[in-house]
């Protein structure tokens, strides 16, 4: 399964497909490439009704096709090569969300195993 990005497509609507693919994962917009030592700002996040389009930097017929076997690096790297965004993941870690940072060379299916591993456990402990 993979999820085709274009400029057509409302950044909510990836964001959805991403999360109906990835349900332990999210994935943030912002308007500059991410950088860990500068935190996403809410600022910088782009509306969520707008098209891709209507938000890159860098014009171009590029799509970017978003695979389980993508590593958070190479998903990062794309959207800011071939659009000019930037994107941060999210791991779902109980009923928070955690960055990848430290995991982002970590593939989307195992973020997402992860997720679901770290949210199950929470449950648990909640249920005691």
């Amino acid at each position: 399964m993979k999820i085709t990005i274009n400029n057509h497509k409302k950044i909510i609507s990836i964001q959805e497909e991403f999360n109906t693919l990835f349900p332990y994962l999210k994935l943030e917009f912002s308007a500059r490439p991410y950088n860990p030592e500068d935190k996403l700002s809410i600022n910088s996040l782009k509306n969520n009704n707008s098209t891709l389009g209507e938000c890159r930097t860098i014009q171009n017929r590029n799509e970017i096709a978003i695979t389980p076997d993508m590593t958070v690096v190479e998903l990062e790297q794309c959207f800011n090569n071939i659009y000019g965004l930037g994107i941060q993941v999210f791991r779902k870690s109980g009923k928070g969300w955690l960055e990848t940072t430290v995991t982002d060379g970590w593939t989307l299916k195992e973020q997402n195993k992860q997720g679901e591993a770290l949210s199950k456990v929470s449950e648990f402990k909640n249920e005691k």
